[in-house]
């Protein structure tokens, strides 16, 4: 149900004051879905659900940096996306080079790109690249933008990346199999060096991770909000943080 503006503006603030700092998280991570249905629900197209989903990336980051948030996870693009249509995802991949490309002109946040950026186009790539590079500097808010990202395939390059290092300091199979341990795929993880995602948002109403930070997530709480992404507003990103830390985080002890 939608608030009326003053309403809405009283709730806000009253839902921001009732957070108590020191129990929010320090990573949240995003799964950004709903696009596609909120274009149609307007009998707009796919593209155009694309485009309003990208619009919205900037202002949930406000929110998120204005909250003390460090590390922020975006998925906006997986591995299995990339089996859409040629037309759909043609147009698609022109839209997060775009978002990704106005969000490291801000100069505002420092951008990592995690995923599989060889089954991307070339061009894409590249820009994505850049975008990270330009933004390497910058201090305050970490924002990690997931593109053809799929949980199994990071696991998979983690362990790939290990045992490259192993065999290269002379290390056999052997020795490998008796010390290998979770740490080392942690350390080659695509987020490697940041905390774990404390907590984990999907929009659209689904309520399951689709591989989303597999490893990362294993004790991250999981949120799921009813709205599309382009209409998820700063009271669902607040009511989620009010919900985090009204949750008994025992963490399997």
């Amino acid at each position: 149900m939608r608030l009326p503006h003053p309403v809405y503006r009283l709730y806000e603030r009253r839902l921001a004051a009732s957070l108590v700092p020191n129990r929010l998280p320090r990573h949240v991570g995003v799964i950004l879905d709903g696009n596609r249905r909120w274009a149609k629900s307007f009998g707009e197209t796919a593209a155009t659900g694309h485009r309003r989903g990208a619009d919205k990336i900037a202002e949930f980051l406000g929110w998120a940096e204005a909250d003390g948030i460090e590390v922020v996870t975006l998925w906006m693009l997986s591995t299995d996306n990339l089996a859409r249509s040629a037309g759909e995802l043609g147009d698609l991949l022109d839209i997060i080079e775009d978002a990704v490309r106005g969000l490291a002109d801000s100069r505002r946040w420092r951008l990592r790109v995690v995923g599989r950026l060889d089954l991307l186009p070339e061009r894409l790539a590249v820009a994505l690249r850049e975008a990270a590079e330009r933004t390497a500097g910058v201090r305050g808010l970490q924002v990690n933008v997931a593109i053809g990202y799929g949980g199994r395939h990071e696991i998979a390059d983690a362990v790939r990346a290990y045992l490259r290092e192993q065999a290269a300091a002379g290390t056999t199979m052997a020795e490998l199999a008796e010390t290998i341990d979770v740490d080392d795929i942690a350390d080659h993880l695509y987020t490697a060096g940041q905390p774990d995602p404390e907590l984990v948002i999907r929009t659209s109403g689904e309520q399951r991770i689709g591989g989303f930070l597999m490893w990362q997530s294993a004790h991250s709480e999981l949120y799921f909000c009813e709205a599309y992404w382009p209409d998820f507003r700063r009271t669902d990103f607040l009511r989620a943080l009010r919900d985090f830390t009204r949750r008994e985080r025992r963490l399997g002890r």
